[in-house]
């Protein structure tokens, strides 16, 4: 296993004292090591499997596979419940392998980071229809049963109650897609969590230049004749056309300028943007994109009781600040907070959620409060 340098002399500070001290300082530094294995041991990933599941628009599936990756290890209090899991929730089209980048484990789970997985049960599902779970490509195409966000609640919530026996989570933590499924589990199971963390959206319907772009999108797909009804042998090209086009109202627009200062760097960016939307299907991304469709959660509000500290970025145009459309929803909240982060070196619109050092003190705040005595 490799170790920092930091980690290597830690490791022969605690083993030189268990070599001359009392067995309870031992025991302390097995911990020690034990707490620094949680953290550098790889994710654990596994299936969750859901026979006959029945989605909420009525339409079954004989076999309904949610993949999720785990860092750390649960932690039971003095009742046997676990007490320490945090379910990290992506965006669109993502999966949780996107929150497990170099980038994202430095930032929040890194010894330190405010989810330490030396000291916090990491949960990253692959919402349904993203990732590893079950979804339109695996075989059943245009078959396969039309679902929304609330399914995505409803099969976390399976996950994390039935699967990992989990009967209240710390926190949540949720991105773009992720952050309104938050939204919707601080609604539907106001008693299942702590506190929650949604990062860049509004808790009420997708409207406007947020769900123009989706049915743009999706208009596409079905208007190519390429896509044949979903029953495509290559994927059409309007799926590939209409996310490079959809990366220009997502990104910021200081970003883009920049990036895109002549033809030549334009051209790049482009060809870039392309070849990072190739591997995604058509089918896949429709569904994912028509999924938003039952999302609003601004008549339950008042039902929630987790504390909430929402995050949205003074530059991102799909929640554009100057609405305010979060600063008036979340006043129905009893208690929550809210941070609309200025723009700075890094920043990148919508996009700016992906990039966790941005974000991350205001996720260790977060931690801070859900720490306080009520």
């Amino acid at each position: 296993m490799k170790r920092s340098p930091e980690m290597t002399t830690l490791l022969k500070i605690a083993l030189s004292a268990a070599a001359v001290a009392a067995l309870s300082i031992a025991q302390a530094s097995d911990a020690g090591a034990q707490a620094a294995q949680s953290y550098e041991a790889p994710p654990k990933e596994a299936n969750a499997i859901f026979a006959n599941y029945r989605f909420r628009a009525g339409e079954t599936l004989p076999e309904l596979r949610l993949n999720y990756t785990t860092l750390g290890q649960p932690r039971r209090n003095s009742h046997g419940a676990i007490d320490n899991a945090v379910l990290m929730l992506h965006w669109t089209s993502a999966s949780g392998q996107a929150l497990l980048t170099p980038e994202f484990r430095t930032a929040l789970f890194a010894p330190g980071a405010p989810f330490d997985a030396t000291r916090y049960f990491v949960i990253l599902p692959d919402a349904i229809g993203h990732g590893r779970s079950s979804k339109p490509s695996d075989g059943l195409r245009a078959s396969f049963p039309r679902y929304g966000y609330g399914d995505m609640v409803d099969l976390q919530h399976k996950l994390v109650t039935e699967v990992l026996g989990i009967t209240r989570l710390r926190a949540i933590v949720g991105i773009s897609m992720g952050c309104m499924n938050a939204w919707q589990w601080a609604e539907a199971y106001p008693d299942a969590m702590d506190g929650i963390m949604p990062i860049a959206c509004f808790p009420s319907s997708i409207a406007g230049r947020n769900l123009l772009w989706r049915r743009m999108v999706v208009d596409a797909i079905k208007s190519d004749p390429a896509w044949a009804g979903g029953n495509y042998k290559q994927q059409p090209p309007s799926a590939t056309n209409g996310l490079a086009i959809a990366r220009l109202l997502i990104d910021g627009v200081p970003r883009l300028q920049e990036a895109a200062a002549t033809t030549e760097s334009a051209d790049a960016f482009v060809r870039s943007v392309r070849e990072q939307a190739v591997p995604v299907d058509a089918n896949d991304v429709m569904y994912a994109l028509e999924a938003s469709r039952d999302f609003d959660t601004r008549p339950g509000l008042s039902r929630v009781k987790a504390k909430v500290l929402a995050v949205n970025f003074a530059d991102d145009e799909f929640y554009r600040d100057s609405l305010q459309t979060l600063q008036h929803d979340i006043r129905i909240v009893p208690g929550a907070r809210f941070v609309v982060r200025d723009v700075s070196d890094g920043s990148a619109g919508h996009l700016s959620m992906t990039r966790p050092a941005l974000w991350a003190d205001h996720a260790r705040d977060f931690v801070a409060w859900l720490a306080e005595k009520p």
